[in-house]
């Protein structure tokens, strides 16, 4: 009897837990209204926070999205990086940095949502602005437009990630955690510029997106125009004022915590007063879901920055730094922020405010609804002067732009320009700067060598190497005979050649003449000097560098790259000689780059020298070394601010572009975060490296003997190279 009742009572077990599993799925949805978005039919004021998995590594996420989670977090939103995916057409790549299922479930482990950028254009101050590369020959292709091939393209990878998600039941529709999903990302300046096609692309976008069926919302960011059902958001530094579409949620898709580091300018920051600020007073105007772009930034790892000489570090002045620990006070005071904000919430999302002027540039905005919940923002929005005022039963001190926040209408729990968390100093600790080092001086290129090809014009660089490596080579002849001599009064002749960017290093008969390199602002560069020629043949070797590739503009797929004409002799007594369609040899990438030399398979492949023999202060020079790992947990980077410029490999990982040579130069000053922001506002980093220090996971690392390679272009000092540790 017993028995049997014990298997009736496993029986009904099953089956209720069968029921609960079938009616959680078939009722689980996503919605909204004017006021907010609603998860399984509850409106939620939800705090977001941008964290890009390929800009860290599967080691360091969890406690990453715990660190969110514990500041407050709801939503971790990212980006898809469709270059990282589809590295050739067809073949996809799911794995280690771009496990996109792993971090999606790890937020999911967490109990937070997921905001998925699908785009698949994200911008983001990634290499080609997310595109793969092979994109560009599509034969009659054009991005970003009605255009049939891009269309196909872009329909083809979208629908690629949303059916991964579906058999991973990864919507919230299936029980996951993605609630909100994006197509297209800050379309609405392109539509503008290219008119009808634009607009037409935005519409078949808005459809196609919708006909995957995901179960979510859909969104279209900075996109006034966005087609019905999916929702206009907005990105900036301050999103008050943004007007939604008649009964669609105000949403804020991204709050610039700070903005990028380029190599040559100083390094932007943004106060946690006044990101704390634009928070409360978007939410005090109705709006409901915030996002942090970045909460985590993190490192541009190998060759993923885009053209914009964006730096290795993408650290954004995030509340997470680059390393993974929490940036105060910006972390706490933002965390304190949310649990104000989640006390007002049942007030928030029931009713609009109403507004009362307290004052000049004073508010008061009040959430007060019929069954009894009251929440209440009061607002000083001058720049010099704290003000009281009256309130209800009370009297409020108001800071110059600041606002206090009121859960009950009475109490203030939390005002934005009142910082209760303390600043935590940044140190970056030598614990080895004792390398051994070798170094393989690379040769300029030759046009004998066997891959190489020859033309009687100048090449685009894209169009070359497919952006295989930062690296082609420009080789032509140039031959003097005794009868033309030099100009008359003795001087060498001058070489100029103007290239599309973004460095260029000019060689004479093996012998560096020269280095040019344009800026975020200038990309594009001219090389114009004295050269020192013979009678007889010379080899004139150009070596065109890219810092990434554009990501962003009309149609940046044309846009070009590398040496492009003219290249002209000036100074013969023949007069200016064009040497732009003579006959050209071209060479993809450096020799060592070919040998493996960043690899532990190919580093030996080369003769190495060290001790007195050591290169320094060379162009063109590989170096190489090995190290153990220091003890504990604290984060680790490389100091390379004796190097000029080039790329770090640690145990045949790149850890990303080094230009600690490239100074910032700019305005830098005293930080007052009171009145408007923008990212020229506060600045650091004046006269010294845009980026010195250079992340290293530990996760790449073995307890010892690992390979750490660099290649240098400009001519550094190895020597000067540590070891530190982030604390």
């Amino acid at each position: 009897m017993m028995e049997s009742l014990m298997r009736r009572s496993k029986f009904h077990v099953l089956v209720f837990m069968l029921f609960c599993s079938w009616f959680c799925y078939v009722t689980a949805s996503v919605t909204y209204d004017h006021k907010a978005i609603l998860v399984d039919g509850k409106r939620r004021i939800l705090i977001s926070g941008s964290i890009h998995y390929p800009r860290s590594t599967p080691q360091m996420w969890p406690e990453l999205i715990q660190k969110a989670k514990d500041g407050g977090v709801d939503v971790i939103q990212t980006y898809v990086f469709w270059n990282g995916h589809e590295p050739s057409p067809g073949h996809y790549y799911f794995e280690d940095r771009f496990d996109l299922v792993k971090f999606i479930k790890l937020v999911h482990q967490a109990g937070l949502y997921v905001h998925l950028r699908i785009g698949p254009f994200v911008c983001a101050e990634w290499n080609f602005g997310g595109f793969p590369v092979w994109l560009k020959f599509v034969p009659g292709i054009a991005f970003r437009t009605d255009n049939e091939p891009f269309k196909a393209a872009m329909q083809k990878f979208t629908t690629k990630i949303v059916n991964i998600m579906k058999f991973e039941k990864l919507f919230q529709t299936q029980g996951g955690p993605i609630i909100l999903s994006q197509i297209e990302n800050e379309y609405g300046p392109v539509e503008w510029e290219i008119g009808a096609p634009g607009k037409a692309y935005t519409k078949w976008a808005a459809q196609m997106a919708v006909s995957q069926n995901t179960g979510v919302p859909w969104i279209m960011c900075k996109q006034e125009d966005t087609p019905d059902p999916l929702i206009d958001t907005c990105n900036a530094y301050y999103c008050e004022n943004f007007t939604p579409k008649k009964n669609y949620p105000k949403m804020w898709t991204e709050n610039w915590t700070g903005w990028y580091t380029d190599y040559g300018s100083p390094v932007p920051r943004r106060p946690a007063e006044d990101v704390a600020f634009s928070v409360a007073r978007f939410i005090q105007n109705g709006g409901s879901f915030v996002n942090y772009y970045m909460y985590h930034g993190g490192t541009n790892f190998g060759r993923t920055s885009s053209g914009l000489f964006i730096a290795t570090s993408y650290e954004y002045d995030g509340p997470i730094d680059e390393y993974g620990l929490v940036n105060e006070p910006k972390w706490g005071h933002l965390r304190d922020l949310h649990k104000a904000i989640k006390q007002c919430e049942t007030a928030l999302v029931s009713v609009d405010p109403t507004v009362t002027n307290l004052g000049k540039d004073l508010e008061a905005h009040v959430f007060k609804t019929s069954f009894g919940a009251c929440a209440a923002f009061l607002a000083n929005y001058g720049t010099t002067s704290s003000r009281t005022v009256k309130f209800g039963n009370g009297q409020y001190n108001l800071p110059p732009w600041s606002i206090s926040i009121l859960p009950d209408c009475k109490t203030v729990v939390y005002n934005t320009a009142r910082v209760g968390v303390k600043s935590w100093e940044k140190k970056m600790t030598p614990v080895n700067s004792a390398f051994d080092w070798l170094s393989y001086n690379e040769q300029p290129a030759s046009s004998s060598e066997r891959d190489s090809f020859t033309a009687y014009e100048l090449r685009e660089q894209v169009n070359v190497t497919w952006d295989s490596t930062d690296y082609l080579w420009y080789m032509t002849d140039v031959n003097i005979d005794s009868n033309e001599g030099f100009i008359k009064n003795g001087q060498s002749p001058v070489l100029t050649a103007w290239s599309a960017g973004h460095v260029l290093h000019v060689f004479v008969n093996g012998q560096l003449s020269g280095t040019v390199y344009g800026g975020i602002a200038f990309p594009k560069l001219t090389f114009s000097d004295n050269v020192k020629l013979r009678v007889s043949n010379n080899k004139i070797s150009l070596l065109s560098v890219s810092v990434g590739l554009s990501n962003v503009g009309v149609h940046f797929e044309t846009w070009n790259v590398g040496v492009l004409g003219p290249v002209t002799l000036k100074g013969l007594n023949e007069g200016t000689r064009d040497l732009s369609r003579q006959k050209w040899s071209y060479k993809v990438g450096l020799k060592g780059e070919a040998l493996n030399l960043h690899s532990t398979s190919g580093s030996s492949s080369v003769k190495w020298t060290r001790g007195s023999l050591l290169a320094k202060k060379q162009p063109l020079t590989w170096y190489k070394a090995t190290f153990n790992t220091p003890a504990g947990n604290d984060p680790l980077a490389l100091d390379m601010s004796s190097m000029g410029k080039g790329e770090v490999w640690i145990n045949g990982q790149s850890i990303g572009r080094h230009w600690p040579g490239n100074i910032a130069h700019g305005s830098c000053g005293s930080c007052n975060y009171a009145g408007y922001y923008t990212d020229t506002k506060c600045r650091t980093n004046c006269g010294e490296p845009s980026q010195r220090w250079y992340h290293i996971p530990r996760s790449w690392l073995n307890p010892s003997g690992n390979l750490v390679v660099v290649l240098e272009e400009f001519g550094g000092d190895p020597t000067g190279i540590s070891l530190v540790k982030r604390t």
